[in-house]
């Protein structure tokens, strides 16, 4: 995390956004206290927008509060990938199904553009960069679906679904089979082919869900 910045936001939008690059790239670890005072002095802020984002995050996902250890980084665990993936698994290959059908050209071309970061972030192991350019990837592909409820429900658990990839990751860097597997969904996104593009997320999803679990060690 970087010890200054331009603000071309807000100041809680930029230390949101620091933080949330500092949890998934480890830098900041699994349970470690968040100090407010630590982290305004770290980032060169007031405690204020630290509060603030900690909040955000908190309602995120990152970020757990405890009534007498206060905001720690929160801890994946085999309950949680369960539960988060439990939930993409039937809302996000329905959500894709939905917006081939509807074919929204705009938002292929932006999954195509994600795709082709995500290639340059690979090369580069730039972590924090692949997690932002998956969900960003995904998102394209769901967010057509002309369901606004059903794109909240998937866009609340982002960030969640970013830290457990974060996981997956650490015990099998996978960016390269994710990356092969968002090829094939996209294209048949593409072809128009709904059921086909719903079929390989679904599978790819829960692929995903398998290797973390192995990676936590849960039966």
């Amino acid at each position: 995390m970087s010890s200054t910045f331009s603000l071309p936001a807000s100041r809680t939008e930029v230390v949101l956004d620091e933080i949330r690059r500092g949890i998934l790239t480890r830098e900041l670890k699994p349970g470690q206290p968040l100090v407010e005072a630590e982290l305004a002095a770290r980032l060169g802020v007031s405690k204020t927008p630290v509060r603030e984002a900690l909040k955000v995050l908190s309602n995120s996902g990152l970020v757990t509060f405890s009534p007498y250890k206060g905001a720690s980084v929160c801890v994946v665990d085999a309950e949680l990938a369960r539960s988060v993936y439990d939930v993409r698994m039937v809302l996000e290959p329905e959500a894709v199904r939905r917006s081939v059908e509807r074919r929204s050209p705009d938002l292929l071309e932006d999954a195509a553009e994600a795709l082709k970061e995500a290639s340059a972030a690979i090369a580069d192991k730039d972590q924090a960069a692949l997690s932002l350019l998956n969900r960003r990837f995904h998102r394209a592909l769901y967010s057509g679906c002309g369901n606004p409820l059903m794109v909240s429900m998937l866009d609340d658990l982002k960030d969640r679904a970013a830290l457990i990839s974060v996981v997956g990751w650490e015990a099998n860097p996978s960016w390269r089979k994710e990356w092969t597997e968002h090829k094939a969904v996209l294209a048949a996104a593409k072809k128009g082919d709904a059921d086909g593009a719903a079929g390989l997320l679904r599978a790819h999803i829960g692929d995903f869900l398998d290797r973390i679990l192995e990676a936590i060690g849960a039966e």
